[in-house]
């Protein structure tokens, strides 16, 4: 098999309408890392662990046919029980192709827990503490088109705190820093929670995104939250189960089946919708209805016995 010589890197988001713009494609190979699966056949590479991977059932059945007939077996992957796509991609390169995933250990596990959400307190998660989760803000929330593409190949070279160190980065943090305690403020005064759901509406004040472990941080016995926010380019709902609540996994309602019913998705534990953004008045609607879901399977009678 032949080693590429270059690669360049392309952001794609979650948004109302087409997700893909075929013209994109190049005409050599063309990955698609952690996110939807597109049927073009331009693409030659994919890999993903979301439970909402395909936007329709022939986006499906096009997956399913190039895994039977074997012709994309080895070059199409996905698998909903992976934690993150980072330790998908890792296990499926060691075992399929031998590549040695021992250098970049502390990256793979640092994905497993922000992708699941697997931090040891909503205190932990909000406060920061770990390169890891400072770079996961930056990456986040930075405006800046090209950091993405700078931060990726040192993740490959460097230690989390190396990379977290590196000037261009340092410039983003602080900033960055001060926004997320500003956000952390707005939703301490727009959040309610009733019934174990907490909710809240900030989509008067624009923002490219915001900690959702902030919710939990302020209201830890909550079970649900959903949140409705407003960014340059869509409309937002977001919808999460606290990582830290008590209840057994049977208890919880599968977020992912509910939002892919108003054409979003992602994990049974979260999900988002994303609307256009000047259509606020569907995502409003679309708020009251999950969070009237979510309460009442929160106070249905099997939680009263």
């Amino acid at each position: 098999m032949k080693t590429a010589t270059s690669y360049s890197y392309h952001g794609l988001v979650h948004r109302a309408g087409a997700l893909f713009d075929e013209g994109e494609f190049i005409s050599g190979e063309n990955a698609i890392v952690d996110f939807k699966y597109s049927a073009s056949p331009k693409v030659t590479w994919w890999f993903d662990h979301h439970q909402s991977a395909f936007l329709t059932p022939e986006d499906q059945m096009n997956f399913e046919a190039g895994q039977a007939d074997g012709s994309q077996r080895m070059r199409k992957f996905f698998n909903p029980n992976y934690i993150s796509c980072t330790s998908l991609i890792a296990d499926i390169t060691q075992v399929n192709f031998g590549f040695d995933t021992a250098p970049m250990l502390e990256l793979i596990q640092w994905a497993d827990i922000v992708d699941g959400a697997r931090y040891e307190s909503a205190k932990a998660a909000v406060e920061m503490a770990e390169p890891a989760m400072k770079l996961t803000m930056v990456i986040e929330s930075s405006a800046d088109g090209t950091l993405v593409k700078r931060l990726i190949p040192l993740l490959t070279e460097m230690s989390l705190q190396q990379v977290l160190d590196q000037g261009f980065v340092q410039e983003q943090l602080g900033p960055l820093m001060g926004r997320h305690w500003a956000a952390l403020e707005l939703i301490k005064q727009r959040a309610t929670v009733d019934q174990g759901v907490i909710t809240f509406d900030i989509s008067d004040q624009p923002t490219e995104g915001y900690n959702k472990f902030i919710p939990y941080y302020l209201h830890p016995d909550a079970t649900y939250n959903v949140g409705l926010s407003k960014s340059s380019f869509r409309t937002k709902v977001s919808v999460g189960t606290n990582p830290w609540t008590k209840l057994m996994p049977s208890e919880l309602v599968n977020l992912a089946a509910i939002c892919e019913r108003y054409g979003g998705g992602g994990h049974a534990r979260v999900g988002a919708i994303s609307f256009p953004p000047d259509r606020e008045d569907e995502a409003r609607q679309a708020v009251g209805e999950i969070v009237a879901e979510l309460r009442a399977a929160s106070t249905g009678p099997e939680k009263n016995s």
